[in-house]
């Protein structure tokens, strides 16, 4: 990812004390965007209340385009060092049979399609990450106890929880990551819309002493007498997730006699696993009437809540800081309007709601208990299964959704290119070394042109670079990268577009056809001096 300057990290600060953005909450929400946000220099302030990462794994996965923003702060190869990658997952019936088996989709990211994570040490990472940064200021055991905005930016009150002492710091902006229960949002008055489901369900975290037979495989077991999630996890560690049904003892279910008896119908005796940790949580399908209060934005679960049956919870929110952290930065530097920040929630929100869609349909799917629908689902879904395409197409329709905008911050008029996320295969750069595109790219406003670059100099002028995409065997050139997996020329023709301009994000946000302009830059647009890399 692209820096600054000593120079210019030392003119971020706004003055008199403050910070260019208050961060609210450190969990994996809040910690992406204090790298995200350490990494384009600015000046920031982290308030967490508790001291430590929070013990519990609640997300068990995440995805490609989730690595891939964390490959944007340097840390992706560390990070899947503890991650389980390339594993399938299967829709098994009462006797365990699968009538769905499934390997997800890749979508071009540049890292595998699913990992399975160990949420704790992920955290204490990306924590490891943030301490790269001087620019960024962490105060555990801090509480924000009220937020002012006024026309210059925002004052928060802070509680700091050893000592009970009181103090005010100021921020241009806030990222309020503060998760479900948001305090920053009830102050707001923002409305948080959806439903909580009535099944209430056990989580059941374990330590693997002695592994068993496809003990890293993930199950969905669709069992109507108690439905189950069986679920590997790194780092010697491995989830289940069972349903309170109807006359169970809450209490009782959460004892080691309890877990090891449901476990036993799987063949896990009490000497394979230890018992870590069992708690009971209820479903949530909620949104935030709003994202953005004034100079406020609402980030993560504080945004959001779905249900956790793709394993994107976690993820939505990390999408959220990636979106919001280059566009704050953008326009504390003066280099887009204000303006643009209203296309954070018209961006992230319909993508959430669609995410959580899917998410709730697998759900009905893994928690079918009608007997008579699951005999018809168990017989008729292997058939499916065997049909060319089927699980394709389930993934497609059914599991996690292209990275794609359909409105927010692209030119008019759209194009087919417009809105989504260029892939990211290995490139061959000038000097003969194979790296990821985004490592090409530094996380800047580019323009990449497939074959001999049309002229544009609308964005000549503004100091965009343009990147020349050239097919595979060709020889490396400055000002150019050969397309060494013979990703990106694909895709360009097929989305009818021989350039385009990248946003920092790397989602198109224009694009143009064999010897055509693209259209102009966006409205304010004036980029500072060049960035240099880290």
């Amino acid at each position: 990812m692209s820096g600054i300057s000593a120079e210019e990290r030392a003119g971020t600060s706004v003055g008199n004390g403050a910070y260019d953005v208050a961060v609210i909450g450190y969990g994996p929400t809040g910690v992406t965007a204090a790298n995200l946000l350490g990494a384009l220099g600015l000046r920031v302030v982290v308030l967490e209340r508790d001291a430590e990462v929070y013990s519990r794994a609640r997300a068990i996965s995440t995805d490609e385009e989730v690595v891939r923003i964390w490959q944007r702060i340097g840390l992706a190869d560390r990070l899947k060092q503890d991650m389980l990658a390339e594993r399938p997952l299967d829709f098994v019936d009462a006797k365990g049979r699968a009538f769905v088996t499934a390997r997800p989709t890749p979508r071009g990211h540049g890292h595998p399609p699913q990992m399975f994570i160990y949420q704790p040490a992920l955290e204490q990472v990306l924590r490891d990450g943030v301490d790269r940064y001087p620019n960024v200021e962490i105060l555990l055991r801090h509480e924000c106890l009220r937020i002012r905005q006024d026309a210059d930016g925002v004052e928060l009150t802070v509680l700091g929880t050893v000592d009970d002492s009181v103090r005010r710091v100021r921020a241009k902006y806030v990222i309020a990551a503060d998760g479900g229960s948001s305090l920053t949002r009830a102050q707001l008055n923002v409305g948080y819309e959806g439903r909580t489901y009535e099944d209430r369900w056990v989580v059941v975290d374990t330590e693997m002493l002695t592994p068993w037979p496809d003990h890293d495989r993930l199950r969905f077991r669709c069992d109507p007498d108690r439905p189950a999630v069986d679920c590997p996890t790194p780092l010697g560690h491995h989830r289940w997730e069972f349903p309170i049904l109807p006359g169970d003892d809450e209490k009782y279910l959460v004892t080691d006699d309890a877990i090891h008896s449901m476990v036993a119908k799987y063949g896990i005796g009490r000497d394979q696993i230890r018992i870590q940790r069992a708690t009971v949580y209820s479903h949530h399908v909620r949104f935030a009437a709003r994202f953005r209060v004034g100079r406020v934005f609402l980030a993560g679960d504080a945004a959001h809540a779905m249900p956790p049956w793709i394993g994107q919870g976690m993820a939505a929110g990390v999408r959220d800081a990636a979106n919001l952290c280059w566009k704050l930065a953008a326009v504390l530097r003066g280099e887009l309007p204000e303006s643009v920040l209203d296309s954070y929630e018209a961006e992230r929100k319909p993508h959430v709601k669609e995410v959580t869609r899917r998410a709730v349909f697998v759900g009905r799917i893994i928690t079918e208990r009608r007997r008579a629908v699951t005999r018809v689902r168990d017989a008729v879904m292997p058939v499916l299964n065997r049909v060319g395409g089927f699980s394709e197409w389930l993934q497609d329709s059914h599991w996690i959704p292209v990275a794609h905008y359909a409105e927010g911050l692209q030119a008019r008029p759209r194009t087919k290119a417009a809105g989504h996320q260029i892939p990211q295969p290995w490139v061959t750069g000038a000097d003969g070394e194979r790296v990821r595109l985004d490592d090409v790219l530094g996380g800047d406003w580019r323009l990449l042109h497939l074959g001999l670059p049309t002229p544009q100099p609308a964005w000549k002028r503004l100091g965009v670079e343009s990147l020349a995409v050239l097919p595979v065997g060709s020889r490396p050139t400055e000002g150019a990268v050969v397309d060494s997996d013979g990703v990106l020329l694909p895709w360009l023709t097929g989305h009818r577009a021989t350039t385009v301009a990248l946003r920092p994000d790397a989602y198109v946000y224009a694009a143009a056809s064999a010897g055509a302009q693209l259209p102009p830059p966006p409205a304010g647009f004036a980029p500072a001096s060049r960035l240099i890399a880290t």
